[in-house]
């Protein structure tokens, strides 16, 4: 019997998760229509056009700088070459119109209809399409789906004061223009130490201000102060307990007043203080969706909102802002709703031991619990710690240095907690995530042969705890 909906699914929003979910639930047989709202980028989300990939590619460029002044030591000669921000900034745009391809051939491959309009909910199983026709005048159309998914995902909170319209977002950096010179960057979160880290390695003076006590809040103590540390000794100019009173334009740039009456004159100011849902004219109130304090959609153990038909996954749900965990709680709804893919099981989603990687300079690399977190979760714990000058720095005249750390439940023997700061970190930490995700103890580390020389032996060479 054919359904009375014009679609099995329908997915609002054109990230990850959204992306995700619709390729998979059309593989599986389902009508799904995906919309990606007016007025962004092209598919893929912050991801994809103004975050994790911009972000690494600009990650990597700042590297060099590093990289072609400490090849001194290693013998090669002359002058290092100049920063074409230009060049750059063209790249990037090349490569994330490519994945906008890439993305778009895979739904249109697996037979998604995709619309480009902002989608409304009118109804538990209705929504409604704003779209803009040929001549630039707004037209609607009206679809009804057997159940809807919200992937809208979020957008960068700035704060009111005064001087707001002078300031930018993760959403702006990529392509200011000219380079700024002088960069002040606001937060103590990871986009704003990545984006700091960044543009320092690119060559602007950069400024950073965060009203917290220390940067990285939520990470492991010993991890933030070190890579504070590290930030501060490759040239930002990291200021704690610090915060912006207004921002004035002026002939000579951007005068930013500090508490305490300091003033810092900068040619940007980039405001990186935390991410809040999308959510706006989606029409949640209308069908009464339950929301939390920051508009976060309210969803179960299975991504069900309060109202039956329609879920949410991602970063419009404020659990884990990750792109992996997007597209983990999509398959989980995909398998919920269609069925899991021929021959696999059903899918499930754990929030335990998932890595990730901060790309500041050095980078961090981290999985499972931070030392006072496994402290208080466990009780009894035992900690080792290694900190060191890395075999490349030692011709490179560097002064960087690597921190490695194991946080072991002590009754169990179990490594809960895994952190590095250093070159590589990301990649280094993945293959241990497997090895803690499957329960390895303490014991497997010490008896696991390392790879010589690399960083990454030291976390199955660590055999004197620091403290217990």
């Amino acid at each position: 019997m054919a359904s009375s909906f014009d679609f099995d699914f329908f997915v609002i929003g054109g990230g990850s998760g959204g992306v995700r979910a619709a390729r998979m639930a059309a593989q599986r047989g389902a009508r799904v229509a995906l919309a990606e709202m007016l007025g962004t980028d092209g598919l893929g989300g912050t991801c994809v056009n103004v975050g994790c990939i911009p972000k690494k590619l600009y990650s990597y460029a700042a590297h060099y700088g590093d990289s072609f002044h400490e090849s001194a030591g290693f013998g090669w000669e002359g002058e290092a070459p100049v920063l074409n921000w230009s060049t750059l900034k063209t790249n990037r745009a090349k490569e994330i119109g490519r994945l906008n391809g890439v993305y778009s051939n895979l739904l249109s491959g697996s037979g998604v209809s995709v619309f480009n309009g902002f989608a409304r909910i009118d109804g538990e199983q209705a929504i409604t399409l704003a779209t803009l026709h040929a001549d630039g005048s707004p037209g609607h159309q009206h679809f009804t789906a057997k159940n809807i998914l919200i992937a809208t995902g979020g957008t960068p909170y700035v704060p009111h004061f005064q001087g707001r319209e002078h300031v930018i977002t993760s959403n702006e950096v990529f392509d200011l223009e000219p380079f700024p010179q002088r960069l002040l960057v606001v937060g103590g979160g990871y986009i704003a130490c990545e984006f700091a880290s960044i543009f320092n390695g690119l060559g602007a003076k950069v400024t950073q201000l965060y009203r917290g006590e220390q940067v990285l809040r939520g990470f492991d103590n010993e991890i933030r102060h070190f890579v504070a540390g590290e930030m501060i000794k490759s040239g930002v100019d990291l200021r704690l307990n610090a915060d912006v009173v207004d921002v004035r334009k002026t002939a000579d740039g951007l005068a930013v007043e500090c508490e305490g009456g300091s003033t810092v004159m900068v040619d940007a100011v980039l405001y990186a203080t935390g991410r809040v849902p999308n959510v706006k004219g989606l029409g949640l109130d209308t069908v009464g969706v339950a929301q939390g304090g920051q508009g976060e959609v309210v969803v179960n153990a299975q991504y069900q909102t309060n109202v039956p038909h329609i879920y949410a996954v991602g970063d419009v749900t404020n659990r884990v802002q990750l792109t992996p965990v997007a597209l983990g709680e999509a398959m989980v709804v995909v398998d919920q709703l269609f069925g899991p893919a021929a021959g696999k099981p059903r899918r499930d989603m754990s929030y335990d031991f998932i890595p990730t990687a901060v790309f500041t300079h050095p980078n961090i690399g981290t999985v499972g619990h931070s030392e006072e977190k496994a402290r208080e979760k466990f009780g009894a714990i035992t900690v080792f710690r290694s900190e060191f000058r890395a075999l490349k720095h030692t011709l490179s005249g560097s002064s960087e240095r690597t921190l490695m750390k194991l946080v072991v439940d002590s009754a169990s023997d179990r490594v809960v907690g895994l952190h590095m700061v250093g070159p590589d970190a990301g990649e280094i930490v993945q293959g241990f995530a497997v090895a803690m995700k499957a329960g390895a103890t303490k014991a497997v580390f010490d008896s696991t042969i390392g790879i010589h020389p690399t960083a990454a032996e030291e976390f199955v060479t660590m055999r004197e705890p620091i403290r217990n």
